[in-house]
């Protein structure tokens, strides 16, 4: 999970509670102000408050909630890249029905999620170590959403791994989906300006796989959130509002906030998306798109 590359690593005073380098990453794990921070390489991945785990974490994952919209009957999720376990926990605390399956390539990082950031693996909460594409070629299962929040580190820092933003991966996400199933995809960028090349470029590939997309862009970092769904018809947002006050009042999304969220839905492409590449596997430049920072003209 990670949040805005424009974000510099805290200053002191801060404590380094934990550093290791595994063969992914140079995982730290930084406190300050009561909040405990995840950082691989050069970019906060996580954040937890120390007194209340519930809070403290990046505003962007709340996004992930929004495909209670589409599907208000979720049940399986999976999840590739698990960073700090915000997601995770989320969905454990407000969703006891929900099981979530995470599939993360580096084994240092559930380590350190389990020691550093509350995270416990349970019958509802399982974490298969595993890159995420290979995981989903050996898997029969059906899943009501996908969460993609997976980087690396590249020659311009963290960025998508390439072989997770692809037509192709898409396509094979798509096929292990349930009928009203959805992928949710963070990418670090903004609509108009810094990495917007790289939002348009992840936006343009999955609407060539899905019939409808979404855009939450958050307030607080530099990330976007693209909601793609197998569903073709295209709500309204009067239909969405309605929805979200059923949800809430129901009790079955008690996230705080989640009724606001919808109001930050964009249903038109971003700009970048008319001059950005479809990626496939044969051409993804995603390290060259997430360098690329200027606003179109």
């Amino acid at each position: 999970m990670v949040c805005s590359l424009a974000t510099p690593i805290p200053a002191a005073p801060a404590t380094l509670v934990h550093q290791f380098t595994s063969a992914y990453h140079n995982i730290r794990v930084i406190d300050q102000d009561g909040i405990r921070s995840l950082c691989f390489d050069d970019a906060w991945e996580s954040s937890i408050s120390l007194k209340d785990p519930w809070r403290g974490h990046f505003e962007y994952t709340e996004y992930f909630h929004m495909p209670w919209l589409w599907n208000t009957n979720l049940s399986r999720v999976l999840m590739i890249g698990l960073g700090g376990g915000s997601t995770q926990r989320a969905f454990a605390h407000y969703y006891p029905n929900v099981t979530v399956e995470t599939v993360e390539i580096d084994p240092a990082v559930l380590q350190v999620t389990q020691e550093y950031f509350a995270f416990q693996e349970s019958p509802r909460q399982r974490v298969f170590i595993e890159d995420g594409r290979m995981f989903l070629r050996r898997s029969t299962a059906q899943y009501d959403l996908i969460i993609i929040d997976a980087y690396v580190q590249g020659r311009y820092g963290s960025s998508m791994p390439q072989h997770l933003a692809t037509q192709e991966f898409f396509e094979l996400a798509r096929d292990h989906l349930t009928t009203n199933g959805i992928v949710a995809d963070n990418v670090i960028g903004s609509l108009n300006g810094w990495r917007s090349d790289i939002v348009g470029a992840v936006y343009r590939t999955l609407k060539t796989v899905f019939p409808q997309a979404y855009l939450f862009s958050a307030k607080t970092s530099q990330n976007v959130v693209i909601l793609a769904t197998r569903a073709s018809v295209l709500p309204a947002l009067y239909g969405l509002r309605d929805r979200a006050d059923l949800l809430v009042l129901s009790h079955r999304v008690a996230l705080p906030g989640f009724r606001q969220h919808v109001e930050r839905i964009v249903y038109a492409a971003p700009a970048s998306a008319a001059k950005s590449p479809i990626l496939t596997d044969d051409f993804a430049p995603v390290e060259g798109l997430s360098e690329r920072g200027a606003p179109l003209r």
